[in-house]
């Protein structure tokens, strides 16, 4: 800064000034013969030109004899005089005009020169953050488009972590993830983490809220949190911590550890912060994508498995009705969901005779549908040769309880038909009571009402049977209570009183017009409501003499 001689230059005449002037107002020659013409005006033996730069005056230049710090504290210089003009300072060291005023001229001169000299480098520091932020942004686009790229979780995770500690040259990293009101350790890198941080911890908080890095070395105020963030990154002297999302409650954490510099390790700055926060915000929306893509492939895959139960529920409903003479004879079952609960059989035996089964299981879906897989496979196995129907419950009773959890219990209403009298055995373990409506127009009906509690509900269950018989033109009906219980907008139920109003009036149509009133009906009372519950009819009419 001095210079070589020691001495200052010649005192530049004012035409020359003037030209070097025109030539770089900020330039170092400039500078220099004006500081030179200074000293032989003010009659020192030295003099040093200071720049204020970050609160502080720093030497630009020294002419003269006399040594200059690089820095003046307080804005004085022992032994000799300060002169403060806009931007900066003149130290002046011997001479007669020590105690005096400076020279008014050079002294303006050297203002105007400083002013200029703290516009080049303002504009120098600008120029050099645009470019800077250019080449930040396109990182941030490449790290983006990487990690956009990524559907898988884990792998993306992985990716986040690694660009984070990359694109911030930082020695360590951790990546958490929200899991109710904690942050859960998802993956390091370079060491250690904390397995688990609580979104409210005060610590956490003074993290979050930094303006930049937080500096764990001793005495620092981060080191003296309760639960101490140094806990974070065991070992890392220097932290940054940036939520992982917007809003009260962001998806997950970025923290990285001491920052790499030729000087070795060090804190991070706010640019730092501001490019880790950019970072996050991308992750976030990665992350948010590949967890939208993972939920959307779980929901395919849980379809595919709701498709195949139910076609395999599908299988184990009878495909058509049996030829039975002398009556009609038809089923059906519209689940409320893909699987449903309910369970109806039409199963024809070799003596002629046709066992007719519907049955509700409490729940809907895949549980309820895997209890009628069980009932199913549970009836054909316990119907005896007696065609004793006490005993059938009592036997479907029993297994059902010891393949079933303690909170699933079926209703179930089973009748055995003699075609040839028209007689009918049957026994309600807990099911609504079957309709039989009697030939004449009239409205009389006889219930087949439950002679015993549902199956599973609790071992040793006894049932009694019952037996009713269908003369010509007699019309049976067995249904489960998502047809009864069908709801209204106003919260009425469809009830038995509407069922038994359709088959009087729809009595002499045929099987399939009358179960498509039913259903008619039903859809009506509903006016667009859901449907609830599963739906599920077996008819049976004797046909007229």
């Amino acid at each position: 800064m001095v210079s070589p001689a020691g001495t200052a230059p010649a005192a530049a005449g004012w035409e020359e000034l003037e030209e070097l002037a025109g030539r770089d107002p900020a330039g170092r020659p400039y500078l220099e013969r004006l500081l030179a013409r200074w000293i032989d005006d003010a009659g020192v033996r030295g003099a040093a030109l200071y720049v204020e730069r970050d609160g502080a005056l720093r030497r630009e230049l020294a002419a003269g004899e006399g040594a200059f710090p690089a820095r003046l504290e307080g804005g004085e210089l022992p032994g000799g005089m300060v002169h403060r003009v806009d931007g900066g300072a003149v130290a002046s060291l011997g001479g007669p005009a020590g105690d005096g005023a400076p020279p008014q001229p050079a002294t303006l001169l050297l203002a105007s020169a400083l002013r200029a000299l703290t516009l080049r480098e303002r504009l120098k520091r600008q120029l050099f953050q645009e470019s800077y932020r250019v080449v930040e942004l396109e990182a941030l686009y490449e790290v983006g488009l990487a990690i956009a790229s990524t559907l898988d979780l884990d792998q993306l995770s992985e990716e986040i972590l690694l660009r984070a500690v990359s694109l911030l040259d930082a020695r360590r990293g951790a990546l958490y993830r929200r899991e109710g009101d904690d942050f859960r350790l998802d993956r390091t890198l370079g060491g250690e983490a904390r397995e688990t941080l609580v979104a409210g911890d005060p610590a956490l908080a003074e993290l979050l809220s930094a303006g930049d890095g937080a500096d764990l070395a001793e005495g620092g105020a981060h080191s003296r949190a309760p639960h101490g963030p140094e806990g974070l990154l065991p070992g890392a002297r220097h932290l940054l911590v940036v939520p992982v999302g917007t809003g009260p409650s962001p998806r997950g954490l970025l923290v990285v550890g001491d920052k790499e510099s030729r000087k070795g390790v060090g804190p991070f700055g706010a640019s730092d912060r501001r490019t880790l926060s950019m970072f996050a915000n991308q992750a976030a929306i990665a992350l948010e994508n590949a967890r939208l893509h993972r939920q959307a492939l779980e929901k395919e895959r849980l379809e595919r498995e709701l498709e195949l139960a139910a076609e395999i529920q599908r299988q184990l409903l009878p495909e058509c009705a049996p030829e039975v003479p002398g009556y009609d004879l038809v089923g059906w079952n519209r689940p409320a969901r893909t699987v449903g609960g309910d369970y109806y059989d039409l199963l024809p035996r070799e003596d002629g005779r046709i066992v007719l089964t519907v049955a509700d299981v409490t729940g809907k879906g895949i549980g309820a549908a895997l209890l009628v897989s069980t009932l199913h496979s549970a009836l054909r196995l316990s119907i005896g040769p007696t065609g004793d129907a006490p005993a059938l419950a009592a036997r479907l009773n029993r297994h059902i309880l010891e393949s079933s959890a303690a909170n699933k219990f079926i209703t179930l209403l089973t009748a055995e038909l003699d075609p040839a009298t028209g007689g009918l055995a049957y026994v309600n373990a807990g099911h609504n009571p079957g309709l039989l409506l009697r030939a004449g127009g009239g409205r009389e009906v006889v219930e087949l009402e439950p002679g015993g509690l549902p199956l599973g509900l609790l071992p040793g269950s006894a049932y009694r049977g019952g037996t009713a018989a269908l003369a010509p033109g007699d019309l049976l009906c067995l249904y489960t209570d998502g047809i009864t219980e069908c709801a209204s907008p106003a919260d009425d139920e469809f009830g038995v009183g509407r069922l038994v109003d359709c088959l009087v009036e729809q009595r002499a149509a045929p099987l399939g017009e009358l179960v498509a009133a039913i259903d008619r009906r039903t859809r009506e009372f509903a006016d667009g409501l859901p449907q609830l519950d599963d739906q599920t009819l077996i008819l049976l009419r004797r046909h007229a003499a």
